[in-house]
């Protein structure tokens, strides 16, 4: 059988030191709620929104209690509402198209490349049906956002950034997040930082900044936010945003805190291990894998490439092959939703239309963890196992035929 990996794919680093530390002082003190806090304290959850502003370089930021409700909050936050059409990717997770679906908007999908972001083209022929984009950032693949931009901005057509996959990334410089009206973050377990549950939102937007603050569940307390608008911002939308509580609490910032000072060490480490999985499977016959931009500055916390024109049968041979020796894959063509896995076929609350070069992309997309738990070692290890087992697949395939 050759070597076996034995890793584990969803173990992520114990946290740091000081995140336990925090943790247990607000375990002793007993403040979980954000507006709970002691005469001339601030609360770890507006410290922690004040320095996640500063990191992005945004005017404001609100954290949440999860990223898909980030999504739901800045959808509502610009003004979407039931019936509207939103735009978003083809390839993305389920929560994007979720959170349009959750609002009572309809999601419109746009195509995807082999570069695995969205189609400009597709887009540019879209733009006319709705008036906002939720532009999905989908496993840290960052598209050429001046090009966006210029597109969405020449058609009064406002960008919502699911930046998920892509906190600590930027695209020529910019962060991601701060090229739309509103970038949303997650702090979900298999993220940059990891809270098990949250969401960050950011803006330079004072009255979108006041919506999603009052939507969050603020009640009249939104003047002890540090990274909110001013006072001002809220007189009138106070008596008109609707209270759909979605607060992060304390326990959850105190230990983003200490993770967001480490980003970019760990931001590091990721594409250290990237680099080291595409130099194994460099030159690999019927491999490719997404060329990354040198205008893309990604953080790579998952690994992508593409078995492209092959039959169903072959792809899923690649993935037995893998799993039985230990390497997790994860194929977005499948007919049936595994998992986190899905394709745009199984939303079936966004209305359905032909994507031909999508469905070819996602028909041979495999896709893979990258926890920091595994070592540049292990990163060989496994290239070395995907190209054995890509090797004899398409080696068998063509003696078959």
């Amino acid at each position: 059988m050759g070597e076996v990996f034995t890793g584990n794919f969803t173990q992520q680093e114990p946290l740091p030191d000081a995140a336990l530390a925090a943790a247990e002082a607000v375990l002793r003190h007993g403040r979980l709620h954000r507006y709970n806090t002691a005469d001339g304290e601030v609360a770890e959850t507006a410290l922690l929104e004040e320095e996640f502003a500063a990191s992005t370089g945004a005017a404001y930021c609100l954290a949440v209690a999860s990223g898909g409700y980030a999504l739901g909050c800045a959808l509502r936050a610009c003004g979407v509402t039931p019936g509207d059409a939103v735009l978003t990717n083809a390839f993305t997770l389920a929560p994007v198209p979720g959170a349009i679906a959750g609002v009572g908007a309809v999601p419109v999908l746009v195509g995807v490349t082999e570069a695995l972001v969205i189609d400009m083209d597709d887009l540019a022929a879209k733009l006319g049906q709705a008036r906002v984009l939720l532009l999905s950032h989908m496993r840290g693949h960052i598209c050429d956002m001046d090009r966006l931009m210029q597109l969405c901005d020449a058609a009064g057509v406002t960008v919502i950034e699911d930046c998920a996959h892509t906190m600590g990334a930027a695209w020529n410089g910019r962060p991601t997040g701060r090229w739309g009206r509103m970038g949303c973050f997650s702090t979900q377990t298999y993220k940059h930082i990891n809270s098990g549950e949250g969401g960050l939102l950011i803006s330079d937007d004072a009255e979108a900044m006041a919506r999603a603050v009052l939507l969050s569940g603020s009640y009249m307390m939104y003047g002890r936010h540090r990274a909110a608008p001013p006072e001002e911002a809220f007189a009138d939308l106070r008596y008109e945003v609707p209270n759909i509580s979605g607060r992060m609490d304390n326990l959850r910032a105190a230990i983003l805190r200490p993770q967001l000072k480490g980003l970019t060490r760990q931001a590091g480490r990721w594409n250290d291990r990237y680099r080291r999985l595409a130099e194994g499977l460099a030159d690999l016959p019927g491999v490719s894998v997404p060329v990354r931009p040198a205008a893309e500055q990604f953080v790579a916390s998952s690994f992508q490439f593409l078995l492209l024109d092959q039959p169903a049968e072959v792809i899923a041979a690649v993935v037995a092959g893998c799993a039985a020796r230990g390497v997790e894959l994860k194929w977005f063509g499948a007919a049936e939703p595994v998992g986190f896995t899905s394709g745009y076929a199984s939303w079936r609350y966004a209305p359905q239309h032909a994507l031909p070069a999508t469905d070819r992309v996602l028909a041979g997309l495999l896709d893979m963890r990258l926890p920091l738990t595994f070592s540049l070692d292990d990163c060989a290890v496994i290239a070395r196992i995907i190209r054995d087992v890509v090797t004899d697949v398409l080696g068998r395939t063509r003696g078959a035929a």
